[in-house]
């Protein structure tokens, strides 16, 4: 059985990382070098690094940070925000990307995620899901458990957040596999920086229906939270921020409690 993967995440704005809730309300958690370094060293399976506003404001990716990040660690690096071309897929991993988060541009030019899978290798290629529920009449939308079909209805969020596309969550993630996505980013937008746990049936509704490794994000709190993520919801790993930037607990912390329930971890 393939380990389950534990990765921290840097939100990047202005060159610090920040940390929000549903994507507002940022808080400076500090230097994305510094961090990243301390990551590595705890022994983190990934890094994840998204430069939040790059999108929004119609930027690219702030490729020298992401390239001293790249040149402090030695584990996979999977680098977004911004990124709009295929030209802009070749900066990011000439500077230090293993690989390349697209999340805007592949929704408004779904061919950008066929022209860089051809290119690159779909090994390369993270398509981001940034979904938030439209809750249908009665139903409680704070609550991010199981639920009725009749009751469940998720739509894609761009610019990091900020804008609703009309497209429909799972359907995108089945089409962007289908296209050669290697890999989804799953990130609930209710739950982010909640730290209330995962949004588990987003997550087990996507990781049914796609052949791709899943990753699911937002909203983790706990251990708890991880295992149900990867139990329940079926992801294949599991991104925090909140947890580890605040060293509430630490990546040896949640790999040995993981273990201990079972689940199969790099320790």
């Amino acid at each position: 059985m393939l380990a389950k993967r534990i990765i921290p995440c840097l939100d990047v704005k202005e060159g610090r990382v920040v940390k929000g809730i549903r994507y507002v309300d940022f808080r400076d958690v500090g230097d994305p070098v510094d961090a990243a370094r301390r990551y590595d060293e705890e022994g983190a399976d990934e890094l994840v690094f998204l430069d939040i506003t790059a999108s929004l404001e119609h930027r690219s990716t702030m490729i020298d940070i992401a390239r001293r990040v790249a040149e402090q660690i030695f584990i996979p690096f999977t680098v977004g925000g911004g990124i709009r071309t295929v030209e802009d897929i070749r900066d990011t991993l000439l500077a230090g990307a293993d690989k390349v988060s697209i999340m805007t541009a592949a929704v408004y030019d779904p061919d950008l995620i066929n022209q860089a899978a051809e290119r690159y290798g779909n090994q390369c290629i993270v398509v981001a899901v940034d979904a938030k529920r439209v809750p249908r009449e009665g139903r409680d939308d704070s609550y991010l458990g199981p639920a009725p079909d009749e009751a469940i209805e998720w739509r894609i969020y761009t610019h990091g957040g900020t804008r609703p596309a009309d497209v429909d969550a799972l359907a995108y993630s089945i089409e962007a596999v289908r296209r050669g996505a290697g890999e989804l980013l799953v990130t609930s937008i209710d739950a982010d920086g909640t730290k209330a746990g995962y949004d588990l049936e987003l997550l087990r509704r996507i990781s049914e229906s796609v052949s791709v490794p899943v990753i699911a994000s937002g909203g983790a709190g706990s251990v708890d939270h991880l295992y149900q993520a990867l139990d329940y919801g079926k992801a294949d790993a599991v991104l925090a921020a909140s947890i580890f930037h605040f060293q509430e607990l630490t990546i040896q912390d949640v790999k040995r409690e993981l273990a201990a329930r079972g689940v199969t971890v790099r320790l």
